[in-house]
């Protein structure tokens, strides 16, 4: 399977994020990722549901959504309603997660679940098979533009063995400090999808970025 690039929104302009959310369309990024956060969960507030709207009216791609949210039981319809194609979240917010990853697929989503750095990759081994992609942190989530944490290579590789041994198709997403000096050896570790945001937004030609990343993790 290809590798897949997810720009992250959240490191975009938000004075021109019809431009940026294009730029995406055109460029060989293969998802949209999108940052929810409520300043509970995360000491953050990116954006809600009407800016999540607006920008599905004009992605072309798939739409994966990430909750940095406390109960996201509550909108999981709701995001289902607004076009998202993934729906992430966090283990740490989820009392009941099994029941949260049913009600994900319920409404016809891939389900996701991520994990802050701190948090073992083998608590989701009992739920492994109900899992479409986990989306591991490699920053503590909540900001952009963070240093990426070394010990995610290492959690990549647990969690790569939990899934064979499971033998499911889970995808394994990398968020937070992705950039060209580290993309190659988090594929080569394990991971299906990097999520990059200030890497690709600050950069100068952001679809020649976009580009140079799609060609170094599917040499």
């Amino acid at each position: 399977m290809s590798k897949l690039i997810a720009p992250s929104i959240l490191a975009a302009d938000f004075a021109n994020l019809q431009r940026d959310v294009e730029m995406v369309n055109r460029s060989d990024a293969d998802w949209f990722h999108i940052d929810i956060m409520d300043g509970v969960f995360v000491p953050n507030i990116s954006f809600g549901m009407p800016v999540l709207r607006d920008i599905a009216k004009h992605a072309t791609k798939t739409i994966d959504t990430h909750l940095m949210i406390v109960d996201p039981d509550r909108y999981v319809k709701t995001f289902a309603e607004l076009g998202c194609d993934v729906l992430t979240v966090h283990y740490e917010a989820c009392t009941h997660l099994h029941r949260t990853l049913q009600l994900i697929k319920s409404h016809g989503m891939k389900a996701g679940v991520a994990l802050n750095p701190h948090t073992s990759v083998h608590l989701l081994s009992d739920v492994i098979q109900d899992i479409d992609l986990v989306c591991l942190m490699s920053v503590n989530p909540g900001f952009g533009g963070q240093q990426f944490i070394e010990n995610t290579y290492d959690k990549i590789t647990q969690l790569k063995k939990i899934i064979g041994a499971k033998n499911t198709d889970t995808l394994i997403e990398i968020d937070g400090g992705v950039t060209d000096k580290n993309a190659v050896q988090l594929i080569e570790a394990g991971a299906d999808v990097l999520v990059a945001g200030s890497y690709v937004f600050k950069a100068t030609d952001q679809e020649a970025t976009i580009a140079h990343l799609k060609t170094l993790v599917n040499p």
